[in-house]
């Protein structure tokens, strides 16, 4: 071969061989890589504000060395449990932002979400956020009429105010009656206007407040005291003023049941025969329990309200003493009070209740087996069950051994509770329903049912009670 090819060739030779060295430094060189995003931390912080009001929160996003410029934080709000958008944020030259956020009444409304998504130099954060409430100052009222007439219904009314605004919550409603103390009696809920509203029907003096735990929002608070005074719904009976007073002090008896007098006439009960023997009745007595009747029937009391008294009369006559007493009570014509006479005991003297106590307490009653006051073996016209002592206090009856329960009434009448002849009121009523005002001024608050009633013949004292022998007989 001429030296010049061979030369030629020797050099294509080392060409190739050096491309072929080179391209494999090409595909086998590593690919370069990216560095990783830095990790970044994201804050936020906030003042309380109360409820309505502004509280700035600031966002800080920054590596931990150094802040994040230029990034836009996504802020959300939890409402109702829900998270949904607020706004967007974008971070300063310090790596800060600030969001002003109006705070809502309830906590849980007030939770705030930051999320930075990140990019290819930092990476992503987020971060919750409560911004506490603060508390305003609550003031609680409590609303009612002054006074309220006994039976009727009134209006109370709860407001719940704080900074003027209504606040909604529970609130408990507090009682007392006169003379008692303080009782929880119920909770209402004020609504989006702050107010409850409730009916009550006292049948006493009573006062009210209310009580509210703090809410998120607002403070607790009490109410100040709201006094409702129950008045009679009648007159009241005006007494002289050096009137003396009875000697026994009765309890009031039960209010009065339903409208008008109401009566009501039975057989005697078991529990009221028990208290009736050994006292009212015992062996002996002219009548049995078969011929007695409980008479429950309303009455005005002196205090000007409606009660419901009761006595026990003969059955042939109780219809003749409900009439009256329900004809008393539609004039307002007033009863110390209406206990059945057993509640006074046993008398050794009387041989049958204990008939002084009944008078000194001013007691309206009717039978009553026993003899006759002052009158030693003599049984009294009561032992029949015919006869009805009305208000005694004050029309005193004059007995072997003087006036009783007292001599102060003796020569003095009262319009409405207290007679001295047949043209008073009551006298008047009691003989159109045919109760005889026997023995007059002499034995002033007793009268007796005589045979055919107010159209019966006048029977004299000693006719109508022939074991007395025409003498006083009460």
């Amino acid at each position: 071969m001429p030296l010049g090819s061979r030369i030629f060739s020797s050099l294509l030779a080392v060409t190739i061989g050096l491309t072929g060295a080179l391209a494999g430094v090409v595909v086998t060189a590593p690919a370069a890589r990216a560095a990783d995003p830095v990790p970044t931390v994201l804050t936020l912080e906030a003042p309380a504000a109360a409820a309505g009001e502004v509280s700035d929160v600031t966002v800080s996003l920054g590596t931990g060395t150094a802040p994040v410029l230029a990034a836009t934080v996504a802020l959300e709000r939890r409402v109702g449990g829900s998270w949904r958008p607020l706004t967007t944020a974008v971070t300063d030259d310090t790596g800060h932002a600030v969001v002003p956020v109006r705070l809502r009444r309830r906590a849980a409304d007030n939770v705030v979400r930051a999320t930075w998504a990140g990019d290819e130099a930092y990476g992503p954060a987020s971060a919750t956020l409560t911004v506490g409430l603060r508390k305003l100052p609550s003031r609680l009222v409590v609303r009612a009429p002054a006074r309220v007439v006994d039976e009727k219904q009134v209006r109370v009314e709860v407001r719940w105010r704080a900074a003027g605004r209504p606040v909604a919550g529970r609130v408990q409603v507090l009682r007392r009656d006169a003379s008692g103390s303080w009782r929880a009696v119920r909770w209402v809920r004020t609504g989006a206007q702050g107010v409850a509203r409730f009916d009550v029907r006292p049948r006493v003096d009573t006062a009210w407040k209310a009580k509210a735990p703090a809410v998120d929002w607002a403070t607790r608070a009490v109410s100040t005291v709201r006094r409702i005074d129950n008045v009679p719904p009648g007159t009241p009976v005006t007494l002289p003023g050096a009137a003396p007073k009875p000697r026994v002090s009765l309890p009031r008896q039960q209010r009065a049941v339903g409208s008008g007098p109401n009566a009501v006439v039975s057989t005697i009960p078991d529990d009221v025969w028990r208290s009736m023997r050994g006292r009212s009745w015992h062996r002996g007595c002219p009548v049995g329990r078969s011929g007695l009747r409980l008479l429950r029937i309303n009455y005005w009391g002196y205090d000007g309200y409606r009660y419901r008294g009761e006595l026990v009369a003969n059955a042939d006559a109780v219809a003749r003493m409900s009439a009256a007493l329900a004809d008393m009570y539609r004039r307002e014509l007033p009863l110390r009070s209406m206990y059945r006479v057993d509640r006074f005991g046993w008398s050794t003297r009387l041989r049958g209740a204990d008939d002084y106590a009944s008078m000194v307490a001013g007691n309206t009653s009717a039978f009553n087996c026993r003899d006759v006051v002052g009158r030693p073996g003599v049984r009294s016209p009561h032992s029949y069950g015919r006869s009805l002592d009305v208000n005694p206090w004050e029309n005193p009856f004059r007995a072997s051994h003087g006036w009783t329960p007292n001599s102060w009434w003796v020569a003095r009448s009262h319009p409405r509770v207290a007679w001295r002849s047949s043209g008073h009121q009551v006298v008047a009523l009691m003989a159109r329903h045919g109760l005889r005002w026997t023995y007059g001024t002499a034995d002033a608050h007793h009268f007796d049912a005589v045979p055919g009633g107010a159209s019966g013949r006048a029977l004299t004292p000693a006719e109508l009670h022939p074991q007395c022998g025409g003498l006083l007989c009460k």
